[in-house]
C-alpha cells in the first residue's frame, strides 16, 4: 500500500503515523509523529490524532527513527568532495546520501593542497545551515606521515602555530571537525582549536596513549574510524585504541561496512567503551548512490571490488558505504540492538556536536528529520525540517 502524501507541511500541522517510533530513546507503537513549522511539536497515537492534522500513513510494518547524522562524508552521488570544494558540491552530495536516510551530514575533505582546503571552509560557511549540511570536516593535512592511509604523502604537514589563523575559520563554518595526529601539532593548537568551537578528532595518527590523553585534557573530543590508520592497542601500549576505549571523554567513529573492522573487533568495542560514545560515520566515497564502478582520487584509480573500495596497491580507500548500510550491519553483523544501532546514527553523532536538542531526537522542539524504515531496515522515505524527499 502507498503511503499518502499530505503535500507541504510548512505552515500547518501535519502527522507521520506508523506501526512503531523510536523517539531516540523510547519506542512508541502505533503512533504519529506531529510536525508544525518543520519541528516536532510531539508524538501522539493515532487516535488522538485531529481530523484537521494532514496526515502521512506509512505501510504496514514500517517504523520511523530520527534521520541520520554523517560525520564523514568525503563524496556520494558520483561526486567527490576534493574534486570540487563548493557549496554546490556539498548540496549535491548530502541530496545522494539523503536517500539513504542521512539527513544532516559533514562533508569531508582529505588531506589535498591548502587552496582546496580554504576553498572548503569557505563553502561551508556559505552551505552549512542549509540542505542538510552541519559544516566541514577536514581530515588532515596535519596528519603522521607514518599513517598515511590513502592520503597523499605529499600534502601532509606538520601544524604551526600561523596554521591556527584559516584554520580558525572553520568555527564561522558551522558545527564543524577537525582530524588531526595530536603529535604532529604544537602546544596549544588543539585547545586553540577547541576553544573556538572546533571539535578536534585524533586521526591517522601514532600518539601514545599519554599524548592522547593529554590531547584530551585540551579538548580532544573525538576518534576518527577507530582501529584503522592508528596503531593496534597491546599490553603495555595501549595508545588511541586503548584511549579511546576507556576514556567517555572521547566518541569514537566506526566504519561498519565489514571491511574496515571485523565484526567481532566492532562487537568488543561496543562492549568495551560507555554507552552512547561510539558512532556510525559512512567515510563515503562517490560511489555511493551510483553505479560507479570506481573514480580518481588525486591522480589515484580507485576500484569497487565486493565492496571494498581500494588503490592500485591494494589501500582502502574510503567507503563504499551509506549509513542506513551501517545501522543493517550493526545489528546483523556486530548484535546491536536496533535502539542503540539507530542511536549510534543519529542521538550519538548529534551529541557530539552539541546539537542533540535540535538533531538526532524525534522529541519536541526538534527538527522533523525523519526517516522510514521497513521491518528490514531498508529506507522507504526521509523527510528533512518536515519536507518529505523525493
Amino acid at each position: 500500500m502507498a503511503p499518502q502524501s499530505a503535500g507541504p507541511t510548512q505552515g500547518r500541522r501535519t502527522a507521520i503515523s506508523a506501526d512503531r517510533i523510536f523517539d531516540g530513546v523510547r519506542w512508541h507503537d502505533n503512533a504519529a509523529v506531529v510536525i508544525r513549522q518543520g519541528l516536532i511539536e510531539g508524538i501522539a497515537a493515532r487516535g488522538e490524532i485531529d481530523s484537521e492534522t494532514g496526515m502521512e500513513a506509512m505501510p504496514p510494518g514500517t517504523l520511523l527513527a530520527p534521520g541520520f547524522i554523517d560525520l564523514q562524508v568525503n563524496g556520494g552521488g558520483g561526486i567527490l568532495l576534493n574534486d570540487d570544494p563548493s557549496p554546490q558540491a556539498m548540496r549535491a552530495i548530502a541530496r545522494a546520501h539523503r536517500r539513504t536516510g542521512t539527513t544532516a551530514c559533514l562533508p569531508t575533505l582529505i588531506t589535498d593542497h591548502h587552496a582546496k582546503a580554504v576553498a572548503a571552509i569557505a563553502a561551508a560557511k556559505s552551505a552549512a545551515g542549509s540542505d542538510g549540511i552541519l559544516g566541514l570536516h577536514l581530515e588532515g593535512p596535519f596528519i603522521s606521515p607514518a599513517r598515511p592511509g590513502i592520503h597523499r604523502s605529499d600534502y601532509i604537514m606538520a601544524a604551526a602555530a600561523g596554521d591556527l589563523d584559516w584554520l580558525g575559520q572553520l568555527s564561522e563554518a558551522g558545527s564543524s571537525l577537525v582530524t588531526l595526529a595530536p603529535e604532529c601539532v604544537p602546544d596549544g593548537f588543539i585547545k586553540t582549536l577547541a576553544r573556538s568551537g572546533i571539535r578536534v578528532s585524533v586521526g591517522h595518527s601514532e600518539a601514545s596513549g599519554d599524548v592522547v590523553s593529554a590531547a584530551i585534557d585540551d579538548g580532544l573530543s573525538g576518534v576518527t574510524h577507530l582501529f584503522n590508520a592508528m596503531p593496534a592497542m597491546s599490553a603495555r601500549a595501549p595508545g588511541i585504541v586503548g584511549v579511546a576505549l576507556a576514556d567517555a571523554r572521547l566518541t569514537a567513529g566506526i566504519i561498519l561496512d565489514g571491511i574496515h573492522v571485523d565484526p567481532l573487533v566492532a562487537r568488543a568495542a561496543f562492549a568495551a567503551k560507555t554507552p552512547g560514545t561510539i558512532v556510525l560515520v559512512s567515510d563515503a566515497m562517490p560511489t555511493v548512490g551510483t553505479e560507479l564502478d570506481g573514480f580518481e582520487l588525486m591522480g589515484r584509480e580507485i576500484r569497487l571490488h565486493g565492496g571494498r573500495l581500494e588503490s592500485a596497491d591494494g589501500t582502502l580507500a574510503g567507503a563504499h558505504l551509506d549509513l542506513a548500510s551501517a545501522v543493517r550491519n550493526a545489528v546483523r553483523l556486530v548484535g546491536l540492538s536496533l535502539d542503540d544501532a539507530l542511536r549510534a546514527a543519529s542521538l550519538v553523532p548529534a551529541r557530539f556536536l552539541g546539537l542533540d536538542r535540535e538533531r538526532g531526537t524525534l522529541r519536541a522542539g526538534a527538527r522533523a528529520d525523519i526517516v522510514a524504515l521497513t521491518p528490514n531496515l531498508d529506507v522507504v522515505a526521509t523527510w528533512l525540517a518536515g519536507e518529505r524527499e523525493e
